[in-house]
């Protein structure tokens, strides 16, 4: 399960447009990369591979508040995340051979930092999904390492990485996220996909669970 945020696995989901190169160097314009809107809502899947499980997904954004839910109280797997008043937020309901349930917080976390985060991220090219409807992308791939240091004598330890694909007309439409690093430690194979059917432009709602209430 992640901690964020941040698109079908690669055998379902995109291939580099023709004459569009897949990887970094793509000799194309380079677009403006992802970020992520403040009113939104879409659904889609959840999908973990290794554990052979796909659960319903929503996302929704209101007012810079967003939150993702999968699953539910029927499914073998159900947890939000949330970015709440400047909070990030994560709840595990259901994990297979999870006992404990904890809602962890990371505070000074909020939509702009994000946004920030995505302005460094790279452009690997402009893809076609294999989908129907197929979808017209721009994928990019986001990394975390750490410590901060030049590569090269530095040892560093790579926390978290994301590609996304974001529609090629507008960089706030996402239709796909792989996650993969630390914020996935309950996933065997550390990575989870997200895949939307549909992603609108209008406020969600967001909801912050009893148990995560900040205490008085």
């Amino acid at each position: 399960m992640v901690a964020l945020v941040l698109a079908a696995p690669p055998s379902a989901g995109a291939e580099p447009r023709s004459g569009a190169a897949p990887s970094y160097g793509n000799a194309s314009p380079t677009p403006p990369p992802p970020r992520l809107p403040r009113d939104f809502r879409g659904k889609g899947k959840w999908i973990v591979r290794d554990l052979d499980i796909t659960v319903p997904f929503t996302w929704e954004g209101r007012d810079g508040d967003s939150q993702m839910t999968a699953g539910g109280p029927q499914y073998p797997i159900w947890f939000t995340n949330l970015i709440y008043h400047d909070t990030l937020y994560t709840l595990t309901y259901k994990w297979p051979g999870l006992d404990e349930h904890p809602c962890s917080r990371i505070p000074g976390f909020n939509l702009e930092a994000l946004n920030e985060g995505f302005e460094n991220a790279r452009f690997v090219g402009p893809e076609t999904l294999r989908r129907t409807p197929q979808r017209r992308v721009n994928h990019w791939r986001v990394g975390v390492v750490f410590p901060q240091l030049p590569p090269g004598n530095h040892p560093r330890l790579p926390l978290a990485l994301g590609d996304i694909y974001v529609d090629e007309h507008d960089r706030g439409t996402f239709w796909q996220v792989l996650q993969f690093g630390v914020q996935n430690l309950y996933d065997p194979e550390l990575d989870e996909w997200l895949v939307m059917d549909t992603f609108e432009h209008r406020r969600g709602t967001v909801t912050l669970p009893e148990r995560c209430d900040p205490p008085e």
